[in-house]
């Protein structure tokens, strides 16, 4: 037997360390072949490995799911993701609106399917009769389509603002957010993610006609129509400034300005009326002009007072006076967040979007944990926390926390354990 300190003795640890440089260094080699690859095969890339690292978080967590309201315990997969706001979605594809709304013995709304926008499942529907899939799988190809989609957009979002290594972080980020895993199941997050990414790019590239019927669409597959049009209204009002600083009246400049700004102002004008089609075809189905602010609120419990709800959810967590300065505290450290340098880099565009998107959520939205999840159009701030450093060590750490707190989210929220009073709280 060899004694301590021979060369016998340290054959182990060198073997050791000639394994981890060896692994070192297949991984610095792949990851430069990878950066060989076309921009749009390295997105894809990132964006299916981060999707590979949500399923398994999601398979996990499926082996402790115990007993819940959709399937028995310990469910697969599959079954796994289509529950909570899919089930809705898939409810809608298969029977349609209701043409009354549900009333209590009192005549107050209940639940029902207005509150869900009718684009994710009318393409879930027409896939279906096409290919023959079971509607709950062709809502899934859909969203994971989708989601693949407002990836690749996403990076061509970026690039207007920064270089390739840089947006390839900011998409990295956005790809491993903590509720990024809410892309790959039947929810419409993934398809309005896509379509606001587009919308976006276009006004950026001030090719404001292009983006009149994204606008549209997207205004059909979730609730940002609001906010989208303050921004156009924002932008226009900006432009306008710009123009009467830039160029006298009359000149070449300003005659070019004026037809840019004509078309943003069609933009604005479309942006606003489409924010208004889903009330209307509500409206015009149930015959109740409220049909679908009165489906909204049932999920909050009382009527939508502006600004209230974050009071009170602020005095209960925090107690009656901290509660109270609490949302100004929140808007305070946003207000400074925006105007960070790195931030400040996003350019008017993605800026406004981000102020009028929080704006709108603090007017309109009731703070609960599905609030995690409607901070996904803040999207591009993933490009300015790319931004902040390009030190490999906080890069790393960001992506490190998002996937851990993405494991909090699915266990926490998405997996079902009943509250002592009954129910859950929804992801």
């Amino acid at each position: 037997m060899s004694r301590p300190g021979t060369s016998a003795d340290r054959a182990g640890p060198d073997r050791t360390l000639g394994l981890n440089g060896l692994v070192r260094t297949k991984v610095a080699s792949a990851a430069a072949h990878a950066g060989t690859w076309r921009w749009w095969a390295q997105v894809a890339g990132v964006y299916v490995a981060a999707r590979i690292v949500s399923a398994c978080i999601f398979m996990a967590a499926a082996l402790h799911q115990g007993v819940n309201p959709w399937f028995p315990a310990e469910p697969d997969y599959w079954n796994f993701i289509n529950i909570w706001d899919a089930r809705w979605y898939g409810e809608v594809l298969r029977n349609g609106y209701p043409s009354q709304l549900p009333v209590d013995e009192s005549g107050n709304v209940q639940e029902n399917a207005w509150a869900f926008y009718g684009l994710f499942p009318m393409l879930g529907r027409a896939l279906s009769a096409m290919t023959g899939l079971d509607p709950a799988l062709a809502l899934t190809f859909i969203a994971m389509a989708s989601g693949l989609g407002a990836a690749l957009v996403v990076y061509c979002l970026f690039r207007q603002k920064t270089g390739h290594r840089t947006a390839m972080w900011a998409v990295v980020f956005f790809s491993t957010f903590p509720v990024a895993a809410v892309l790959q199941v039947p929810y419409a997050e993934s398809l309005n993610l896509l379509l606001l990414a587009s919308a976006l790019l276009l006004v950026m590239q001030r090719r404001y006609l292009w983006a009149m019927p994204v606008v549209i669409l997207m205004c059909l597959s979730r609730p940002t129509g609001v906010p989208f049009a303050a921004m156009v209204c924002g932008l226009l009002a900006y432009r306008l400034w710009l123009r009467n600083r830039a160029a006298a009246p009359g000149s070449p400049a300003a005659q070019h300005s004026g037809r840019d700004l004509a078309a943003l102002a069609g933009l604005a004008a479309v942006s606003g009326l489409s924010a208004l089609i889903w009330p209307a075809i509500a409206w015009a189905v149930t015959g109740d002009p409220a049909a679908y602010t009165n489906t909204e609120t049932v999920w909050r419990g009382h009527d939508l007072v502006p600004f209230k709800p974050w009071f009170d959810t602020g005095i209960q967590l925090f107690g009656p006076v901290l509660g109270v300065l609490a949302p100004f505290v929140f808007v305070a450290v946003f207000g400074l967040a925006m105007t960070s340098p790195p931030v400040v880099a996003l350019g008017a565009e993605l800026r406004l979007w981000c102020v009028c998107y929080m704006g709108y959520l603090l007017v309109f939205l009731h703070p609960q944990t599905s609030t995690f999840r409607m901070l996904l159009p803040l999207f591009p701030l993933a490009l300015g926390a790319a931004l902040l450093s390009r030190s490999r060590a906080y890069r790393g750490t960001v992506v490190t926390m998002f996937v851990l707190l993405q494991i909090v989210w699915i266990v926490w929220l998405w997996a079902w354990a009943e509250l002592p009073g009954g129910g859950d709280y929804p992801p």
